[in-house]
Protein backbone atom coordinates (compact mmCIF):
# COMPACT_ATOMS: atom_id res chain seq x y z
CA UNK A 1 0.00 0.00 0.00
CA UNK A 2 1.47 3.01 -0.62
CA UNK A 3 0.41 7.46 0.15
CA UNK A 4 2.01 9.34 -2.36
CA UNK A 5 3.96 6.77 -3.74
CA UNK A 6 5.25 5.73 -0.23
CA UNK A 7 5.14 1.96 0.49
CA UNK A 8 3.58 1.24 4.19
CA UNK A 9 2.58 -1.98 4.35
CA UNK A 10 5.76 -2.91 5.99
CA UNK A 11 5.28 0.15 8.95
CA UNK A 12 1.71 -0.86 9.53
CA UNK A 13 2.34 -4.83 10.14
CA UNK A 14 5.52 -4.38 12.42
CA UNK A 15 3.24 -1.35 14.12
CA UNK A 16 0.38 -3.77 14.47
CA UNK A 17 2.32 -6.82 15.68
CA UNK A 18 4.24 -4.50 18.08
CA UNK A 19 0.92 -3.26 19.53
CA UNK A 20 -0.22 -6.91 20.21
CA UNK A 21 2.61 -8.12 21.97
CA UNK A 22 2.57 -5.18 24.37
CA UNK A 23 -0.50 -5.99 25.47
CA UNK A 24 0.25 -9.22 27.54
CA UNK A 25 -1.94 -11.76 28.41
CA UNK A 26 -4.19 -10.53 30.95
CA UNK A 27 -5.61 -7.32 28.42
CA UNK A 28 -6.64 -10.29 26.01
CA UNK A 29 -9.02 -12.22 29.01
CA UNK A 30 -12.97 -11.95 28.30
CA UNK A 31 -14.52 -9.01 29.40
CA UNK A 32 -18.53 -8.47 30.13
CA UNK A 33 -20.01 -5.65 28.06
CA UNK A 34 -20.82 -5.45 24.26
CA UNK A 35 -18.98 -8.09 23.42
CA UNK A 36 -20.93 -10.62 25.55
CA UNK A 37 -23.89 -9.60 24.42
CA UNK A 38 -23.31 -10.37 20.77
CA UNK A 39 -20.47 -9.31 18.01
CA UNK A 40 -18.26 -6.51 18.75
CA UNK A 41 -19.43 -3.21 16.71
CA UNK A 42 -16.31 -1.11 15.16
CA UNK A 43 -17.32 1.71 13.30
CA UNK A 44 -14.10 3.44 11.24
CA UNK A 45 -15.29 6.84 10.81
CA UNK A 46 -12.35 7.91 8.50
CA UNK A 47 -12.63 5.97 5.57
CA UNK A 48 -12.19 6.35 1.74
CA UNK A 49 -13.86 6.30 -1.37
CA UNK A 50 -13.01 7.53 -4.83
CA UNK A 51 -15.91 7.25 -7.60
CA UNK A 52 -15.53 6.76 -11.01
CA UNK A 53 -15.61 10.06 -11.66
CA UNK A 54 -13.44 11.12 -9.38
CA UNK A 55 -10.78 9.01 -10.76
CA UNK A 56 -11.49 9.83 -14.05
CA UNK A 57 -10.64 13.54 -13.28
CA UNK A 58 -7.57 13.01 -11.33
CA UNK A 59 -6.03 11.01 -14.56
CA UNK A 60 -6.89 13.47 -16.59
CA UNK A 61 -4.87 16.18 -14.15
CA UNK A 62 -2.55 13.94 -13.88
CA UNK A 63 -1.81 13.10 -17.43
CA UNK A 64 -2.18 17.28 -18.23
CA UNK A 65 1.08 17.65 -15.75
CA UNK A 66 -0.91 19.66 -13.16
CA UNK A 67 -1.01 17.03 -10.29
CA UNK A 68 -0.60 13.40 -9.26
CA UNK A 69 -2.79 10.76 -9.29
CA UNK A 70 -1.68 8.22 -6.24
CA UNK A 71 -1.71 4.53 -6.97
CA UNK A 72 -3.91 4.32 -3.81
CA UNK A 73 -6.54 6.24 -5.27
CA UNK A 74 -6.66 5.18 -8.73
CA UNK A 75 -6.92 1.38 -7.40
CA UNK A 76 -9.25 1.95 -4.83
CA UNK A 77 -11.99 -0.81 -4.71
CA UNK A 78 -15.46 -1.61 -2.65
CA UNK A 79 -13.50 -5.26 -2.48
CA UNK A 80 -10.24 -3.46 -1.06
CA UNK A 81 -12.17 -1.53 1.45
CA UNK A 82 -14.35 -4.94 2.55
CA UNK A 83 -11.31 -6.58 3.18
CA UNK A 84 -9.47 -4.33 5.03
CA UNK A 85 -12.38 -4.04 6.95
CA UNK A 86 -12.51 -7.88 7.73
CA UNK A 87 -8.37 -7.55 8.62
CA UNK A 88 -8.89 -4.49 11.03
CA UNK A 89 -12.39 -5.80 13.22
CA UNK A 90 -14.41 -3.24 11.25
CA UNK A 91 -17.88 -4.13 11.49
CA UNK A 92 -19.35 -0.84 9.54
CA UNK A 93 -17.56 2.18 7.60
CA UNK A 94 -18.76 5.73 7.14
CA UNK A 95 -16.87 6.70 3.58
CA UNK A 96 -15.74 9.69 2.67
CA UNK A 97 -13.65 11.99 0.28
CA UNK A 98 -9.87 12.27 1.04
CA UNK A 99 -8.15 15.62 0.07
CA UNK A 100 -9.50 17.32 -3.01
CA UNK A 101 -6.30 18.33 -4.48
CA UNK A 102 -6.18 22.13 -5.51
CA UNK A 103 -9.65 23.13 -4.52
CA UNK A 104 -11.35 20.29 -6.52
CA UNK A 105 -8.87 19.90 -9.19
CA UNK A 106 -8.94 23.67 -9.95
CA UNK A 107 -12.53 22.77 -11.54
CA UNK A 108 -14.79 25.84 -12.29
CA UNK A 109 -17.55 25.90 -9.16
CA UNK A 110 -20.16 24.40 -11.46
CA UNK A 111 -18.22 21.49 -12.18
CA UNK A 112 -16.78 20.47 -8.81
CA UNK A 113 -20.53 20.80 -7.75
CA UNK A 114 -21.31 18.07 -10.63
CA UNK A 115 -18.32 16.13 -8.92
CA UNK A 116 -19.40 16.05 -5.52
CA UNK A 117 -23.13 14.98 -6.60
CA UNK A 118 -21.24 12.04 -8.95
CA UNK A 119 -19.59 11.52 -5.48
CA UNK A 120 -22.37 11.24 -4.02
CA UNK A 121 -24.74 9.40 -6.01
CA UNK A 122 -21.82 7.02 -6.49
CA UNK A 123 -21.53 6.34 -2.45
CA UNK A 124 -24.94 5.88 -1.90
CA UNK A 125 -24.68 2.64 -4.48
CA UNK A 126 -21.85 1.31 -2.98
CA UNK A 127 -23.86 0.73 0.54
CA UNK A 128 -26.90 -0.03 -1.53
CA UNK A 129 -24.76 -3.32 -3.02
CA UNK A 130 -23.19 -4.02 0.33
CA UNK A 131 -26.22 -3.61 3.04
CA UNK A 132 -25.51 -3.35 6.64
CA UNK A 133 -22.09 -2.23 5.78
CA UNK A 134 -22.06 1.67 4.64
CA UNK A 135 -22.62 4.82 6.43
CA UNK A 136 -21.35 8.04 4.21
CA UNK A 137 -20.91 11.91 4.44
CA UNK A 138 -22.61 14.28 1.65
CA UNK A 139 -19.90 15.96 -0.43
CA UNK A 140 -19.97 19.41 -0.58
CA UNK A 141 -18.04 21.44 -3.18
CA UNK A 142 -18.47 24.80 -1.42
CA UNK A 143 -17.32 27.23 -3.60
CA UNK A 144 -20.41 27.36 -5.00
CA UNK A 145 -22.67 28.38 -2.14
CA UNK A 146 -26.01 28.11 -4.13
CA UNK A 147 -25.15 24.26 -5.31
CA UNK A 148 -23.68 23.13 -1.44
CA UNK A 149 -26.91 24.45 -0.14
CA UNK A 150 -28.91 22.48 -3.07
CA UNK A 151 -26.70 18.99 -2.13
CA UNK A 152 -27.76 19.67 1.46
CA UNK A 153 -30.87 19.48 0.77
CA UNK A 154 -30.31 16.28 -1.50
CA UNK A 155 -27.82 14.87 1.17
CA UNK A 156 -30.48 15.04 3.94
CA UNK A 157 -33.73 13.98 1.94
CA UNK A 158 -32.84 11.12 -0.83
CA UNK A 159 -29.13 10.46 0.12
CA UNK A 160 -29.97 9.73 4.02
CA UNK A 161 -26.67 11.19 4.47
CA UNK A 162 -24.96 10.47 8.20
CA UNK A 163 -23.33 14.12 7.71
CA UNK A 164 -21.32 16.33 5.71
CA UNK A 165 -18.06 15.87 4.78
CA UNK A 166 -15.97 18.96 4.16
CA UNK A 167 -12.30 20.31 3.61
CA UNK A 168 -10.15 21.76 6.08
CA UNK A 169 -9.76 24.78 3.03
CA UNK A 170 -10.71 25.26 -0.11
CA UNK A 171 -8.42 27.37 -2.19
CA UNK A 172 -7.37 30.73 0.38
CA UNK A 173 -10.79 30.52 2.23
CA UNK A 174 -10.85 27.91 5.41
CA UNK A 175 -14.10 27.29 6.98
CA UNK A 176 -14.76 29.93 8.71
CA UNK A 177 -14.71 32.45 6.17
CA UNK A 178 -17.98 34.72 5.67
CA UNK A 179 -18.66 33.23 1.86
CA UNK A 180 -19.98 29.93 3.67
CA UNK A 181 -21.90 31.38 6.21
CA UNK A 182 -25.55 30.34 4.73
CA UNK A 183 -23.66 26.99 4.20
CA UNK A 184 -23.32 26.32 7.98
CA UNK A 185 -26.41 27.93 9.46
CA UNK A 186 -28.32 25.46 7.02
CA UNK A 187 -26.34 22.66 8.38
CA UNK A 188 -27.01 24.23 12.16
CA UNK A 189 -30.55 24.25 11.05
CA UNK A 190 -29.87 20.23 10.08
CA UNK A 191 -28.26 19.73 13.32
CA UNK A 192 -25.72 18.23 11.16
CA UNK A 193 -23.04 16.00 12.02
CA UNK A 194 -19.94 17.75 10.02
CA UNK A 195 -16.59 16.13 9.24
CA UNK A 196 -13.75 18.00 8.40
CA UNK A 197 -10.85 15.88 6.16
CA UNK A 198 -7.58 18.23 6.27
CA UNK A 199 -5.49 19.07 3.02
CA UNK A 200 -2.60 20.89 2.11
CA UNK A 201 -3.54 24.61 1.64
CA UNK A 202 -2.96 26.67 -1.38
CA UNK A 203 -0.50 28.83 0.71
CA UNK A 204 1.57 25.96 1.59
CA UNK A 205 2.38 23.20 -0.91
CA UNK A 206 6.16 22.14 -1.03
CA UNK A 207 6.86 24.72 1.76
CA UNK A 208 9.76 23.37 3.48
CA UNK A 209 12.67 21.88 1.40
CA UNK A 210 13.40 18.48 1.43
CA UNK A 211 10.14 17.50 2.88
CA UNK A 212 9.08 15.47 -0.59
CA UNK A 213 5.27 14.77 1.59
CA UNK A 214 3.10 17.40 2.22
CA UNK A 215 0.93 15.44 4.28
CA UNK A 216 3.30 15.20 6.93
CA UNK A 217 2.68 18.45 8.52
CA UNK A 218 0.24 20.69 6.24
CA UNK A 219 -2.29 18.19 6.82
CA UNK A 220 -2.13 18.48 10.49
CA UNK A 221 -1.38 22.24 10.18
CA UNK A 222 -4.85 22.78 8.48
CA UNK A 223 -7.04 20.41 10.66
CA UNK A 224 -5.48 23.70 13.20
CA UNK A 225 -6.20 26.03 11.05
CA UNK A 226 -9.71 25.46 10.26
CA UNK A 227 -10.34 24.92 13.81
CA UNK A 228 -9.01 28.23 14.71
CA UNK A 229 -10.68 29.94 11.54
CA UNK A 230 -14.46 28.71 12.66
CA UNK A 231 -13.39 29.52 16.52
CA UNK A 232 -12.20 33.52 15.09
CA UNK A 233 -15.18 33.60 12.85
CA UNK A 234 -18.16 33.24 15.42
CA UNK A 235 -18.68 29.89 13.99
CA UNK A 236 -18.79 27.61 16.67
CA UNK A 237 -20.45 29.62 18.91
CA UNK A 238 -23.17 30.51 16.16
CA UNK A 239 -23.65 27.13 15.31
CA UNK A 240 -24.61 25.54 18.79
CA UNK A 241 -26.07 22.49 17.11
CA UNK A 242 -23.61 20.97 14.56
CA UNK A 243 -21.45 18.02 15.93
CA UNK A 244 -18.48 19.11 14.92
CA UNK A 245 -16.06 16.48 14.09
CA UNK A 246 -12.21 16.70 13.12
CA UNK A 247 -9.71 14.11 11.48
CA UNK A 248 -6.38 12.76 13.23
CA UNK A 249 -7.01 12.87 16.79
CA UNK A 250 -6.60 16.84 15.95
CA UNK A 251 -3.50 17.02 14.38
CA UNK A 252 -1.94 19.97 16.10
CA UNK A 253 -4.67 21.14 18.06
CA UNK A 254 -4.17 19.61 21.32
CA UNK A 255 -0.65 21.09 21.58
CA UNK A 256 -1.55 24.32 21.17
CA UNK A 257 -4.60 24.97 23.05
CA UNK A 258 -3.46 27.00 25.40
CA UNK A 259 -1.35 28.69 23.15
CA UNK A 260 -4.58 29.98 21.43
CA UNK A 261 -6.29 30.51 24.54
CA UNK A 262 -3.59 33.00 25.92
CA UNK A 263 -3.53 35.14 22.55
CA UNK A 264 -7.66 35.18 22.45
CA UNK A 265 -7.84 36.68 26.03
CA UNK A 266 -7.15 40.44 24.64
CA UNK A 267 -9.74 40.49 21.55
CA UNK A 268 -12.72 42.85 21.90
CA UNK A 269 -15.16 40.17 20.75
CA UNK A 270 -14.34 37.28 22.87
CA UNK A 271 -17.24 37.24 24.46
CA UNK A 272 -18.66 36.89 21.46
CA UNK A 273 -17.18 34.06 19.46
CA UNK A 274 -16.30 32.33 22.43
CA UNK A 275 -19.07 33.07 25.56
CA UNK A 276 -17.07 30.50 28.15
CA UNK A 277 -13.57 30.90 26.57
CA UNK A 278 -11.85 29.60 23.94
CA UNK A 279 -11.54 26.77 25.48
CA UNK A 280 -14.86 25.52 26.22
CA UNK A 281 -15.73 25.88 22.21
CA UNK A 282 -12.59 23.24 21.57
CA UNK A 283 -13.97 21.07 23.96
CA UNK A 284 -16.97 20.49 22.26
CA UNK A 285 -15.26 18.89 19.57
CA UNK A 286 -15.12 15.29 18.06
CA UNK A 287 -12.48 13.63 16.44
CA UNK A 288 -10.80 9.93 14.92
CA UNK A 289 -7.99 8.28 15.43
CA UNK A 290 -7.18 7.52 11.94
CA UNK A 291 -3.16 8.26 11.53
CA UNK A 292 -3.26 9.37 15.30
CA UNK A 293 -3.30 6.43 17.62
CA UNK A 294 -0.09 7.14 18.61
CA UNK A 295 0.90 7.81 22.72
CA UNK A 296 1.83 11.71 22.35
CA UNK A 297 -1.25 12.57 19.84
CA UNK A 298 -3.92 10.17 21.74
CA UNK A 299 -2.54 12.07 25.24
CA UNK A 300 -2.61 15.05 23.45
CA UNK A 301 -6.22 15.17 22.88
CA UNK A 302 -7.77 13.58 25.82
CA UNK A 303 -6.29 16.72 27.87
CA UNK A 304 -8.69 18.43 26.01
CA UNK A 305 -11.70 16.15 25.63
CA UNK A 306 -12.80 12.80 27.23
CA UNK A 307 -13.38 9.15 25.00
CA UNK A 308 -16.72 10.00 24.57
CA UNK A 309 -15.79 12.34 22.45
CA UNK A 310 -13.59 9.90 20.44
CA UNK A 311 -14.06 7.94 16.80
CA UNK A 312 -12.14 5.07 15.56
CA UNK A 313 -10.71 5.98 12.15
CA UNK A 314 -8.25 4.34 9.78
CA UNK A 315 -7.63 6.82 7.04
CA UNK A 316 -8.23 3.53 4.48
CA UNK A 317 -6.64 3.49 1.56
CA UNK A 318 -3.22 4.90 2.73
CA UNK A 319 -3.37 3.44 6.38
CA UNK A 320 -5.07 0.15 7.64
CA UNK A 321 -7.54 -0.25 10.03
CA UNK A 322 -5.11 -2.56 11.64
CA UNK A 323 -2.54 -0.59 12.29
CA UNK A 324 -5.04 2.00 13.97
CA UNK A 325 -6.25 -1.00 15.71
CA UNK A 326 -2.94 -2.02 17.00
CA UNK A 327 -1.64 1.42 18.14
CA UNK A 328 -4.72 1.35 20.54
CA UNK A 329 -3.99 -1.74 22.11
CA UNK A 330 -0.74 -0.83 22.48
CA UNK A 331 -1.66 2.18 24.58
CA UNK A 332 -3.98 -0.14 26.56
CA UNK A 333 -7.15 1.60 27.14
CA UNK A 334 -10.05 -0.40 29.05
CA UNK A 335 -13.37 -1.67 27.84
CA UNK A 336 -14.91 1.06 28.72
CA UNK A 337 -13.07 3.47 26.89
CA UNK A 338 -12.67 1.34 23.62
CA UNK A 339 -16.08 0.48 23.59
CA UNK A 340 -16.58 4.17 23.30
CA UNK A 341 -13.78 4.72 20.35
CA UNK A 342 -14.86 2.19 18.46
CA UNK A 343 -18.54 2.62 18.23
CA UNK A 344 -20.00 4.74 21.44
CA UNK A 345 -19.42 7.69 19.80
CA UNK A 346 -20.38 7.10 16.37
CA UNK A 347 -23.97 5.95 17.25
CA UNK A 348 -24.70 8.77 19.76
CA UNK A 349 -23.87 11.35 16.78
CA UNK A 350 -24.94 8.75 13.97
CA UNK A 351 -28.05 6.95 15.25
CA UNK A 352 -29.27 6.09 11.75
CA UNK A 353 -25.93 3.49 11.85
CA UNK A 354 -28.03 1.16 14.33
CA UNK A 355 -30.53 0.20 11.82
CA UNK A 356 -27.96 -0.85 8.98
Amino acid sequence: MTVHGFSLDHASRRQVLAGMAALGAGAMLPVPGAEAQGKKRRIDVHHHFFSPGWKKTQKAVADAGKGFAPPANMNWTPEQTLEDMAKGGVTQAILSLASVPNNWFGMSPADAANLAHECNEYVQQVAKDHPGKFGYYCSLAMNDVDASLKEIEYGFGPMKADGVGLCSSYGTKWPGDVAFKPIFDELNRRKAVVYFHPTTPACCGGLLPGLNNDAVLEVPFDTTRAIVSLLISGTFARCRDIKWVFAHSGGSLPSLVGRINVFMLDRKDLKDIAPNGTEAELKRLHFDTANGAWAGSMAGMLTLVPFSQVMFGSDFPYFTAAMTAGGLKKLGYGRKAMDEIDSGTALRLMPRLKSL
